[in-house]
């Protein structure tokens, strides 16, 4: 679904110049996506590049057994790092890419990734914030599985993901997907979250989690 030049003007004003607009435009997608979706699986080719306007995705790495850890979210204004990588060199996904809040997005063909970096600053910008982002991403993520207890990480997991649905405080998610994003089983996840509710950090109800 392609959207009028005055949405891209609003919605990217102050951050693209106006020749780059009017082309988004005229190739950008519009589209939206429920949680639970699939933007990207490995194996697949990118042949689009998503900048999320509203929602979550949750970038997750897989290992050869079909087990996951989370490496980072993007949300509103972001991309995706390793999208834009695999469409400027044409590879293939080594990520997941999982809608975790329902999402509203522009896709961007593939092709004008690399050209765009060479025609204008903005994108080039743009492309060179979204790395830099995501590189820090990955340093908290790296740092939180090196340094941190897995009932650390865990309470640090259930702030991002509240964080990102607006700070409500409360958390709806099963045990089973906190477990699958830490890389751990439900039934250690179960443990700890006990643990945490013993000594007042949060409290559990089904598929709850408050913050206290």
């Amino acid at each position: 679904m392609q959207l009028d030049i005055e949405f891209y003007q609003e919605r990217f004003s102050g951050l693209f110049e106006q020749g780059l607009l009017e082309e988004m435009q005229e190739v950008g997608n519009y589209m939206e996506m429920k949680a639970g979706g699939y933007l990207m699986r490995p194996g697949g080719y990118i042949r689009f590049a998503p900048i999320i306007l509203e929602g979550s995705v949750k970038i997750m790495r897989q290992d050869k057994d079909g087990k996951e850890v989370l490496l980072y979210y993007i949300s509103a204004m972001d991309s995706c790092a390793m999208s834009l990588t695999c469409c400027v060199q044409d590879r293939t996904s080594e990520i997941i890419a999982q809608v975790e809040e329902d999402v509203k997005l522009i896709s961007l063909p593939y092709e004008k990734v690399d050209d765009w970096i060479c025609q204008y600053p903005s994108w080039k910008q743009f492309v060179f914030n979204t790395y830099q982002k995501r590189f820090e991403d990955m340093l908290e993520t790296i740092d939180c599985i090196a340094f941190n207890k897995l009932d650390q990480r865990l309470l640090s997991l259930i702030k991002k993901k509240i964080e990102l649905t607006g700070g409500s405080h409360i958390l709806y998610a099963t045990h089973e997907e906190l477990a699958n994003e830490l890389a751990t089983s439900r039934e250690v996840v179960s443990r700890l979250l006990k643990q945490l509710e013993k000594i007042g950090k949060v409290k559990l109800s089904r598929n709850k989690v408050q913050l206290l």
